[in-house]
């Protein structure tokens, strides 16, 4: 394995959600931890991102993707970084998670992935007490009733009928760090469109509003398809776009949707260390 002190990244985005992909499948890195991936991700300093990536090799799958949201916490699972992985590896692969092994095949306008099967027991989001996560009998400041999904991470879903009118960038800090969330939760508040179709915005933990969250897509379609609201497959609209989210009979998700390289470079890592 060759070492190196100048790192070369990849610049992508999955419908503006932003990433600083790193390859270390064959050339080693020095270890990447909370301080250098904020680093990394910060917009004025840094190379700016929503999540900083890192490919590794891996035993139980073709290679291993490590996520670390903006404020450095590393975290087990980001759909539109799949995309992205899948659209630069360039064919159909097996990529192991911290939430799991899920698979990725690249299409002519992005990439579709396997996202796996969703959790839907209280311990499992995880909760800090016990409850149904069809229709959580919680609220906070109008958002009321809520659902629960872990989709390889921990999601809270509110439909509404007006996406746009709740003040998500104040309600966000406060759910996703409420204490019954004990590994903090992203927060999604949805509008069903019709039988085919949601509109979506998140408040991705660590992150803040994103413009694009596809494993909030496939929890949000999920629960939507859990409470009979809509079709087994639905476009969710988030304010960067389109994703397709089908759950099949086999209970596995199916993200499809598009995925840009818009970059490349590279950065002296004693500048970040």
């Amino acid at each position: 394995m060759r070492r190196m002190t100048r790192v070369h990244f990849t610049k992508m985005h999955g419908l503006g959600n932003d990433f600083v992909v790193l390859d270390a499948r064959e050339t080693t890195l020095p270890a990447i931890d909370a301080r250098v991936a904020r680093a990394l991700a910060d917009r004025r300093t840094g190379i700016g991102c929503d999540q900083l990536i890192l490919l590794e090799p891996s035993d139980a799958a073709d290679f291993r993707m490590r996520i670390f949201n903006h404020d450095g916490g590393e975290v087990e699972a980001c759909g539109n970084a799949s995309r992205a992985v899948a659209l630069l590896h360039g064919s159909a692969a097996s990529v192991e998670t911290g939430g799991g092994v899920i698979r990725v095949e690249p299409t002519d306008s992005g990439a579709t992935v396997d996202m796996g099967e969703p959790r839907f027991g209280w311990d499992a989001i995880p909760l800090a007490y016990g409850m149904d996560t069809a229709l959580m009998p919680v609220g906070w400041d109008g958002l009321d009733q809520p659902g629960a999904v872990n989709v390889g991470n921990p999601h809270v879903i509110f439909f509404v009928e007006d996406t746009d009118a709740v003040p998500l960038d104040r309600m966000g800090p406060g759910i996703e760090t409420d204490p019954l969330f004990p590994e903090r939760v992203n927060v999604n508040v949805a509008t069903i469109v019709s039988r085919t179709h949601i509109r979506l915005r998140v408040w991705e933990r660590g992150v803040g509003l994103t413009r694009a969250c596809g494993t909030g897509a496939c929890a949000t379609a999920i629960h939507a398809m859990r409470r009979g609201l809509v079709e087994r497959e639905v476009t969710v609209t988030l304010p960067g776009g389109d994703l397709t989210i089908a759950w099949g009979e086999d209970n596995r998700m199916l993200m499809t949707g598009p995925a840009t390289e818009s970059y490349r470079g590279s950065f002296a890592w004693s500048d970040f260390a």
